[in-house]
This record gives C-alpha cells, structure tokens and sequence, in this order.
C-alpha cells in the first residue's frame, strides 16, 4: 500500500478529567458514570447496548509504566474517533469503528505488545519502528500452538494502533506495519490440518438427560417453585416487618420451648460452612422479630441454642402442595423455604436450555429477549420476536451494539413457548427474560437493564447439571443421572451447534426419537427461511453432510473389512460408499455441504432406530407416497421398500433386539395379550435377520 497520506490530528490533548468515552459515542439508552481519561480503570459500558454483551474495562495498571501513557493516548482515539478515510481505501473487510468487545481485545493485544517491548529495554512505544514490528510478528509466529486465525486477528490489532496514531494529537510516527506493505501470509505460521468446527457439539449421552429434566422443570416443577418462590417472599416480608412486642417474645419462647422439650429440630439454614438457625422464618412463623431471636440467643437461659440448633437442624418447610410428578412419583416431599432462591435459579436455567436449544438462535440473542415477545397466536404457530446482532451495522458499515429487530420472527415450539410463559412469571413486565437483577433470587435489586452473562449462564448449567443427577438419585432413577460431557463444561455456544448435529444425526434414546427431529427440523427451519445470515440452515446442511460421510466411510471400512450387505438398494449403497475417500474430513463449509447433499448417489441414511440404511431415491420411497421429497422421513422406514439396506452389524442388531423382547414377554408382569405382540415382534426380527443371512453379499461379490 502506498504511503498514508497526511491525516487531520485531533486537536487537543486530552487532560485528566476528559472523558474517556467522549458523548457522542455513548449508546441510547445509557445514563450511568462515565470513566474519566486520567482513571486507572475505563469500563467499556457506555458503548455496549446489547444486554447480554459482557461488560468489559480497560484496566491501565496491568501497562508497564514506560508506555502506559502511550497507549492510553492511542486508544482514547480508537475509542473516540473513526479510522482514516485513506486507511480504508481498498479495505472491504474493514470497519471505521469496531464494537466494544473487539475493542477490549485489542487493547488486550497491545498490552502483549508493550509487555514485550518492555522486556527488551526498549524506550517504549515509540521505538516500535516497522523493523521491530516485524521481530514481533515473528516471535508471536514462533511461539507453540500458534494458529494462523489468532495471528491474524493479532496482527490487525497491531495494524489498527499504527493506523490510530496517525490520527492522535501527539502522534508517534510509528509507519504502517509491514505486512501491511507485503501481505500478511509471509508473517504467519504455518498452515496446520484443519479439523472440524471447534465448538464441539453436546453428547447424546449427556444432552439427553440435560433436556428432559430442563422440560420437566418447565413443564412439571415450574409451578410449584413458583409458588414456593411466592411463599417464601411473603414470609421474608412477614419477618422483617413484624415487630418487637412483649406478646411476639413470649411466643418465640415458647415455640422454641416446646421443641426443645421435645428434642425436636429447629428450622435452620446453612451459612458459611455453619449451621444456623433461620430466623427470618422462626420469626414469621411465630410472629416475632428477628431481632428478638438474636437478643434471645444472647441470654444466659437460651445461651446454649446455637449448639441445640447445630445438633437438631431441621427444615422450614412451605406451605405449598406438591402437583408435579415424574411417572406418578411425586418430584420432590417438601419444598423448604431455605432452598427456594435456588430452585428459582435452576427454573431460570432449565429455561434458558430449553429456549437455547430448541430454537437454534444464537446465545446473544435469547439474552435481549423480553416479556412478550412471543405473543398467543389467534391461529398457527407461535412466533418469537427478538433482536439479532450479528451482521447488525449502522448506516456506515460499522457493528452496531444494539443490534436490530428480526424481520422474520423465530418459529416457537410448544417446549419453548412454555419457558418463554414461565420466565414472564419470573421477571417484571417489558422486562429482559433473563435479567440479571430479577435472577439474583436473593435480595431486590434494580435493574441495570443487563441480562445474565455467558460464564454465569454456564455455571448455572453445571449447578443444574449437579442438581438433576442429584434428584434422579434421589427418586431411584440412576439412569436418569446426567453423565459428564467429553468434550468439558457446556458452554452457552454449544446448544445452536448442538441442534444442528442432532437433527442431522436424529440419535434415539433420551435425546428423541427420528420423528420428534424431523418435525422440529421443519419448524426450526421455517423460522430461518428467508433469512440465510441467520446461519442455521448452513449449520443444518454441514451436520447432516457430516453425518452422511461418516456413514458412508464407516459402511465402506466395514465392506473392506469383509462385511456383508443385503437389500434391494444393497448395489446403490456399496456404489455411494466407494466415493467416501473423497470427501470424508473435509465438510467445513456449506458449498462442501451442498455438493454432498446435491448428489442422489450420496444419499445413504443410517437408521438405528429402525436397524437398517435407506439409500435413498425419491421415486422409490414408500415414506412419500404422496409428495416425493429430497429426504427420507426415517419414522416412517416401511419394511417393502425399495431403499432399504442391512449390514451384518444390523442383522447382529436384530437378533439381540429379538432376544430382549422376548425376554420381556416371559416376564410375569407382561399381560398376556401384550407378551403375544411382543413375541410377534421379535419373531419379525428374527425372520429379518434370517433373509439377510440368505441374501447378504461381500464386496467382492457385489463388484461387476
């Protein structure tokens, strides 16, 4: 590029009580402090307007003392001013201005920066010439498990405080790096194999359970918390306005007299380690202050309490009937006034898994969600309106925080209109749905009009995670236990890619059944119709591309190994597994999808529930008999059809689902009628197995 030409410098030197974040640049809507330039530390606040963005500062102390006034200088003007007009010549990628997340990372990157300088004894930024640049690029290239994406993003970081300078009021004449000059490529590390998408999609094994008790939760529990929630608040409000009489004293001596005449528990709670008793709800049972019990306490008669309590906890159980039950069972015996925070918190949880999960829209966007925004419907579908924020700019090309309304609205599902009802009895009126204040459950505090943020969010997963395991214990249903995920914690981003493999690979078991993913995959994608920035059907094609070239490595592996096959579409299926080599691995993006899913000769479809392939072909499917589609319904796999194929691995199947149903129709308990279809059943899936012993071929054999 050619030399920069010569930029207007801000005019005046900021001083110590300048704002750091000038008004022009604050957000709508933002009425709080605003750092001044000389303060140790510049919340990045009033530049966010999105609720559910993290709220990051810039802390200046974690500078090295030699250029902390350098930098400081040079991003007051990233923050304030736009980039160069000359700067952006030729630079479509480029914006004039990045959001406040990007923003706080870049500092993070010139701190690194300083960091080095400073290790070399350098005078600080300004002798940062292009030469040292370069060094720089080079030690970052060298350093273990450096990836040409962060070295990229570095590298613009370092590219941006050079191209601010030019514009600052005291600028350095620090020269446009150079790989500005020359092209970044050469200043990169080596290009490593690239595997999948990073973001590990959410085991079956483990996101199975986390999805049925997030429902139960919503659908089965959310009352009764509710109301427990509701209780307890009454007696929380009882307690503290209750006052100090003679007549309130008296009746807290003789409600603790009469349970310790009988060494019976006292209501008490856990604080720090400590068993304490509960005065707050002693004090609304009996009508006294809590006050009163403390002063009591103190007193030479009652001085002994504390350790009675530690020996003799008991509960403070709410007057609240338990309605939700699982398979009949009563979820839980009590609901205690101690526990009810805690259950709201994981109800919030569990709606936020749900509403995640179940709609495919990004994390960002379920947190700017309100009340409202999913209206009843007079007739159809329910529908969710929201803001979106990626790809959201303003009128000049630049992110814009505040992102902006849906044009088409997301399609609701049942499961999630049903959280969306029960966060509107959680949160006040027009109110964020998860907002931050109103999901504390602890004390009352006012809205800063923040929602919960992603790392609070995943430790609430693993609070709910542990709770769920804990009460599948408890009601004798092991099974039910959520099992860890292999691939670590679940963070927030996971659920989107989540639902894109599940539906892709429609697994059975906990997670659901092939149908419940066809019907969910048509919704899903009828909210995003129109919408191809939203992405989903992009993930959906690259998982369900995915899933189709691992069953066709896996199936051509196997034929090599001397597997056989069987079925009408046995030939089409060994014939789509040969081209497996070419392309298995390297599905990363959606023109690698589509030119997978494009090819009726690579249309194989493994289904486990039904325990066979269908190799698929529109004129032949006996799922359609009506409309032909591009996909088979797998819920609907009929035994005559002309898509059907079976590998040894599935006749093995068959044989030992024959056993187990005939097991379960010799049990004692099976009634008669049902033990018959059940051994009808597995007698079908013996005869199954019988023909493709009979008919299987090897690949040799099937090879003209």
């Amino acid at each position: 590029m050619s030399a920069p030409s010569p930029a207007r410098p801000h005019p005046i030197l900021p001083r110590a009580d300048t704002p750091a974040i000038v008004p022009e640049r604050v957000v709508d809507g933002y009425s709080g402090p605003v750092a001044a330039y000389g303060a140790a530390v510049w919340p990045l606040e009033p530049l966010i307007a999105n609720p559910g963005a993290d709220r990051r500062s810039v802390h200046w102390a974690g500078f090295p003392p030699r250029s902390r006034e350098e930098f400081r200088l040079i991003a007051w003007v990233m923050i304030n001013q736009a980039l160069p007009d000359w700067f952006l010549v030729g630079r479509s990628a480029w914006h004039s201005r990045i959001g406040a997340s990007v923003l706080y990372a870049t500092v993070l990157e010139w701190r690194n920066l300083a960091y080095w300088l400073d290790g070399r004894g350098d005078g600080g930024l300004a002798t940062c010439t292009p030469t040292v640049m370069s060094q720089y690029a080079r030690h970052l290239a060298a350093r273990p498990g450096a990836s040409r994406s962060m070295m990229t993003k570095t590298l613009s970081a370092l590219t941006r405080l050079c191209a601010f300078d030019t514009i600052s009021p005291a600028p350095l004449g620090l020269g446009l790096p150079p790989w500005d000059r020359e092209g970044i490529d050469d200043h990169l590390p080596v290009q490593a194999s690239r595997g999948e998408n990073t973001t590990e999609p959410i085991a079956p094994a483990t996101m199975g359970p986390l999805l049925v008790w997030a429902l139960r939760m919503v659908d089965d529990f959310a009352d009764d918390i509710l109301k427990a929630w509701q209780e307890s608040n009454r007696l929380t409000a009882r307690a503290t306005t209750n006052p100090a009489t003679p007549a309130s004293k008296a009746a807290l001596k003789r409600y603790l007299e009469d349970l310790t005449s009988r060494g019976a528990p006292v209501p008490s709670r856990q604080m720090l380690g400590k068993t304490l008793i509960c005065a707050r709800y002693v004090a609304a049972v009996t009508g006294c202050s809590p006050v009163q019990i403390n002063a009591l306490a103190s007193t030479q008669r009652w001085q002994n309490l504390g350790e009675y309590v530690r020996r003799h906890p008991g509960p403070c159980p709410l007057a609240v009937p338990i309605t939700g039950r699982v398979e009949g069972t009563p979820w839980t015996t009590a609901l205690d006034y101690t526990e009810a925070g805690t259950l709201m918190r994981h109800l919030g949880t569990a709606c936020f898994i749900v509403i995640a999960y179940l709609t495919g829209m990004r994390p960002g966007e379920v947190m700017a969600l309100r009340t409202g925004c999913c209206p009843d419907p007079p007739s159809g579908r329910h529908l969710i309106h929201g803001r979106v924020f990626k790809g959201s700019s303003d009128e000049e090309g630049n992110h814009n925080s505040a992102g902006e309304l849906r044009d088409v609205p997301w399609v609701a599902i049942p499961p999630v209109v049903a959280a969306v009802r029960v966060l509107e009895r959680m949160v006040p009126t027009g109110g964020l749905l998860f907002d931050s204040a109103a999901h504390t459950f602890q004390h009352v505090r006012t809205s800063d009009g923040t929602s919960l943020g992603y790392e609070g969010l995943r430790a609430r997963t693993d609070d709910f995670v542990h709770w769920a395991s804990a009460t599948a214990r408890q009601l004798g249903r092991p099974h039910e236990q959520i099992p860890d995920d292999p691939h670590g914690g679940i963070a927030v981003a996971r659920f989107r890619r989540s639902l894109a493999w599940h539906i892709a690979r429609r697994p059975g078991g906990l997670v659901a059944l092939a149908i419940q993913y066809g019907h969910l995959r048509t919704s899903i994608s009828a909210g995003y119709a129109s919408r191809s920035r939203d992405g989903i059907h992009e993930l959906l094609d690259i998982e369900t591309a995915r899933a189709t070239a691992d069953t066709l490595t896996t199936l051509n592996e196997d034929l090599a190994g001397g597997t056989g096959i069987s079925g009408p579409a046995a030939r089409r299926a060994v014939q789509a597994a040969a081209h497996s080599p070419a392309f298995a691995g390297s599905i990363r993006t959606p023109r690698q999808a589509r030119d997978i899913l494009d090819n009726p000769a690579l249309a194989v479809y493994d289904n486990p529930h039904s325990l066979l392939m269908c190799v698929y072909q529109r004129d032949r499917a006996l799922c359609h008999r009506t409309v032909p589609t591009d996909s088979p319904s797998l819920d609907r796999c009929q035994p005559a059809c002309a898509n059907i194929a079976r590998t040894d691995d599935h006749a093995h199947q068959l044989l030992r689902r024959a056993t187990s149903l005939d097991e379960q129709a010799r049990s004692q308990a099976v009634p008669g009628p049902l033990s018959e279809r059940l051994s009808r059943r597995a007698a079908r899936l013996r005869a199954q197995a019988h023909d493709h012993a009979r008919d299987r071929t090897t690949l040799q054999e099937s090879t003209p």
